[in-house]
């Protein structure tokens, strides 16, 4: 690569980029085919303005041209680590960390600047003070984003960052400011305000429960409608809403009981938030599409009406009344993942195909035809199957409610992923039940803490097989399980499968102690690894 008008350390890679026209050539030749050479590339090119910082213009107007570039960047190299189960490999945790030093670098490099332009008789020096502070908002912002994505919990300190960035655009008055976005699809203008708020909605979501397409979805509508959310100070006497932001706590929109000092306190006004949500899920329920009314084209109406629920409540700052009271407990709960293990926990032995289907391997019957003398010619067969019997996981009771539990323990254990199915022996009962982890998070401190339900109904381990393959041949069986009905709660009689199976009107075989028939009729529930899917019985 040229290096024209860049100059190297004779035995580093660290750049200096002298002026304008030797930044722009060096982002010029990023090698955007290649994310990791280009990530390399932005931290040499970030590293040498916070080390030799240029002129103050000449400095703000290389970090904005760094933003389409850095954002297609790490987004790319996101990959590696976002959907994956915790916890994270070492490769995966890898990028995870580089992702997250890049977006704090940028942020110093603003905060910099900012420091180095001086020239405040400039007609022009409050547009780049704003101008500056959305952006320190917006990457301090992606920090928490990426945290979201990992299923990490904030770091300390984080939160305080963005509360010092966003109290400083009030100071100097430009907290509303309108200002060009070049990460915006659709060329509207944004202020300082609009990024904070996007932040503090996104927080409110419940992120460690959503997955990560729904907190994609979340966060693309809370930058849509953040301009929407008006903030205020407490005024003396004046009636608070139920939540607010304390400036001086490090922590997103919280219950205003727990806030001290009133003269930090900031609320939010969602009123005009509340009536867009509420016009957009009536025109869902005229049949528009999303796309029709500005939802995106990647989310039917059932998901996006779904999503809207969850969001009605946090994002018009009203209390949710919980469905089941939660209640601290203490003791240790068994835990088992995956299909095979589920199945040998709850029912207590190992898997073995029916008698009527049963396969045996060319060994098998050579030692049958040798030893054929010494077995008994009535007894059944019984071919060891050999496997490793499953062990599972010690999880440390948190709390409990009458449909899951709060439950944490060390990053030493099975990997989990949010969504997934777990089969759950409660520490103060002796069977397991099926639940899916609805919320889950990594601590600070490295362990996993797992938000699950259960699932309805005791289930019972049994087989099951798709009548046909591609070769027209009888499937063997496989693991599932069979969950009775729960009158009480209107749960209908279900299957839980292995993911893909179900198909509309699909007859499959089960067997329990006899096979037989069912009709597959709705998805009930589903994660990464299962469908919980209603059936009749076929005639």
């Amino acid at each position: 690569m040229s290096t024209t008008g860049l100059s190297h350390a004779s035995d580093t890679t660290r750049l200096v980029i002298p002026d304008l026209d030797a930044g722009l050539n060096f982002l010029s030749r990023l090698p955007l085919a290649n994310p990791l050479q280009s990530e390399v590339s932005l931290n040499q090119f970030f590293d040498s303005l916070l080390q030799s910082p240029p002129a103050a213009l000449t400095y703000l107007s290389l970090l904005e041209q760094t933003r389409v570039p850095l954002c297609f960047v790490e987004e790319e190299l996101a990959r590696r680590y976002v959907n994956k189960p915790l916890p994270l490999g070492d490769v995966e945790a890898q990028a995870f960390d580089q992702v997250v030093e890049v977006w704090r670098k940028v942020t110093r490099a603003y905060s910099q600047c900012a420091q180095l332009d001086s020239d405040a008789d400039d007609p022009e020096h409050p547009l780049r003070v704003a101008l500056v502070l959305h952006r320190c908002l917006y990457y301090t912002t992606m920090i928490i984003v990426e945290h979201y994505r990992a299923r990490r919990e904030i770091p300390a300190g984080v939160w305080l960052d963005l509360h010092g960035y966003y109290a400083s655009a009030e100071e100097w008055g430009v907290a509303t400011y309108p200002l060009a976005d070049a990460l915006d699809p659709h060329g509207r203008s944004t202020h300082c305000m609009a990024a904070y708020v996007m932040a503090l909605l996104m927080d409110v979501s419940g992120p460690y429960s959503l997955s990560v397409r729904d907190q994609g979805i979340v966060r693309r509508w809370a930058t849509q409608w953040a301009p929407l959310v008006s903030i205020h100070g407490a005024e003396p006497g004046e009636a608070l809403p139920p939540f607010a932001v304390d400036l001086m706590q490090d922590t997103g929109l919280k219950s205003i009981s727990d806030s001290l000092n009133t003269s930090q306190l900031r609320r939010l006004d969602t009123s005009r938030l509340a009536m867009v949500l509420t016009q957009v899920r009536q025109q869902l329920a005229q049949k528009l599409s999303p796309a029709q009314i500005g939802l995106g084209e990647d989310c039917s109406v059932g998901h996006c009406r779904r999503l809207l629920d969850h969001l009605s409540r946090p994002w018009t700052q009203a209390r949710a009344a919980r469905k089941f009271r939660r209640q601290a407990a203490s003791g240790i709960a068994k835990v088992g993942a995956g299909f095979e293990a589920m199945h040998f926990f709850i029912s207590g032995k190992e898997f073995s195909q029916p008698e009527n289907v049963r396969m045996y391997s060319r060994q098998d019957f050579d030692t049958l035809f040798v030893f054929r003398q010494m077995d008994d010619p009535t007894a059944k067969l019984q071919i060891q199957q050999g496997t490793q019997v499953a062990r599972p996981d010690e999880w440390e009771v948190v709390n409990q409610s009458a449909n899951g539990f709060r439950l944490m323990r060390s990053i030493a254990g099975a990997k989990i992923a949010h969504g997934q199915l777990l089969a759950v022996c409660p520490h103060d009962g002796d069977r397991y039940i099926l639940a899916q982890v609805t919320w889950l998070m990594q601590d600070r401190s490295g362990g996993l803490v797992a938000g699950i339900a259960a699932l309805p109904g005791t289930p019972q381990a049994i087989a099951t097989r798709l009548l046909s393959g591609h070769t027209g041949k009888a499937e063997l069986y496989t693991q599932a399980f069979l969950l009775p009905a729960v009158d009480a709660i209107n749960a209908p009689q279900s299957l839980v499968l292995p993911v893909g199976w179900f198909q509309p009107s699909r007859v499959i075989e089960i067997y329990s102690e006899t096979p037989v028939r069912v009709r597959l009729d709705h998805i009930l529930q589903d994660g990464p690894d299962f469908e919980r899917v209603s059936y009749v019985l076929e005639k």
